[in-house]
């Protein structure tokens, strides 16, 4: 039934040359302030115009073919992005020349919401239309609760909580943090049945179930890597402030776990472990961040698994309770009314 799997990305350039291009293609039509793209740039200059991203997603490929040949699974994996090289539209025209008929697409986002789900059937979608003779194309599900993912978080923060001093560790508080979004962008992040704010209610579940997992009673849910126009409201409060706040309670030390993020890309290594890093130094803060999934064996595991469920009829397992959508088939939407697209400057409302 299936000939193929697709990892889709959201891609990140490889070389200084790159980084100006690639940053277009990410805010066009998105109404980003020069200025904010200037800073973003040296973001990506100071780890050399390089982003970690591609590099993660290969190696995630390579541990998916280990565990597809374990199993005796006879899928071929291959590697495409929305934003940079190698550009989707180029793997399908590939994977077309290749002979693959029918494909499954395994996003690297977890998530519910316009760019957590809807924006990779577009992707899809775009790309099967720039390709003649395109395979057919099924995105898989959300897999936010997924319990070998969970598990691998809940480890990582406990690993993240033992490299703090033994004065530090009892007092220390959990911190999770995904990427913000326009709460507009939010609030359309479900069918009416839902009420809306998929993405938000998503990640704050997630986070719920790795604190369970880990025996942490309280725990903060905040947000990073805020951009766009200043006058648009975005999820907050930002990781940045919110250490101000832990710090004036009187905390030794934050863990911080980056729940909304699959591998260790320049977000996380910025905004965390450069820009939240210090401002926690500032603070007299113990500050320990909790690794990404990507690395952890059992999320080749966990994609293995959600390909099982589409070719084999394996049940689908999760932890959560909140909704989960985002299967489609060549960009077409799940078949509840979700995740409508935000509105933009300069784009039209129908």
């Amino acid at each position: 039934m299936y000939d193929a799997l697709l990892l889709l990305s959201f891609g990140g350039p490889e070389q200084p040359a790159d980084v100006r291009p690639f940053l277009e293609n990410v805010t066009r039509g998105r109404g980003v302030p020069p200025e904010r793209l200037d800073e973003v740039v040296e973001h990506y200059l100071h780890f050399g115009g390089v982003s970690p991203i591609n590099r993660l997603n290969r190696d995630i490929i390579a541990a998916i073919e280990a565990e597809f040949a374990s199993a005796g699974t006879d899928l071929p994996v291959y590697f495409g992005n929305r934003n940079w090289h190698p550009m989707i539209e180029d793997t399908v025209a590939r994977m077309r020349d290749d002979g693959v008929r029918s494909a499954l697409v395994f996003p690297t986002s977890a998530w519910g919401g316009y760019s957590g789900c809807r924006q990779y059937h577009e992707d899809v979608a775009r790309a099967r239309e720039a390709v003649e003779g395109a395979p057919e194309l099924t995105k898989l599900r959300q897999y936010y609760d997924h319990p070998l993912m969970i598990a691998a978080f809940a480890d990582a923060v406990t690993a993240a909580r033992d490299e703090l001093s033994e004065s530090q560790r009892d007092g220390a508080r959990l911190v999770f943090t995904a990427h913000s979004v326009p709460i507009a962008a939010d609030s359309t992040g479900g069918p009416r049945a839902d009420g809306g704010r998929l993405y938000s209610r998503q990640v704050a579940e997630a986070a719920r179930l790795v604190a369970a997992a880990v025996g942490a009673a309280e725990y903060d849910l905040v947000w990073q890597s805020r951009s766009g126009p200043p006058q648009v409201p975005w999820l907050d409060p930002d990781i940045c402030d919110h250490l101000d706040t832990v710090a004036a309670a009187g905390a030794p030390a934050v863990v911080v776990c980056p729940i909304g993020f699959v591998s260790d890309h320049l977000e996380v290594i910025w905004d965390l472990d450069t820009e939240a890093r210090d401002r926690a130094a500032d603070l007299g803060l113990g500050f320990a961040r909790a690794g990404t999934p990507g690395t952890d064996p059992r999320f080749a595991a966990m994609i293995a698994e959600l390909v099982a469920e589409r070719i084999d009829g394996v049940p689908a397992r999760r932890l959560g309770s909140e909704p989960l959508y985002g299967v489609g088939t060549n960009g077409a939407l799940c078949a509840v009314e979700c995740c409508v697209p935000p509105v933009r400057p300069g784009r039209p409302t129908a």
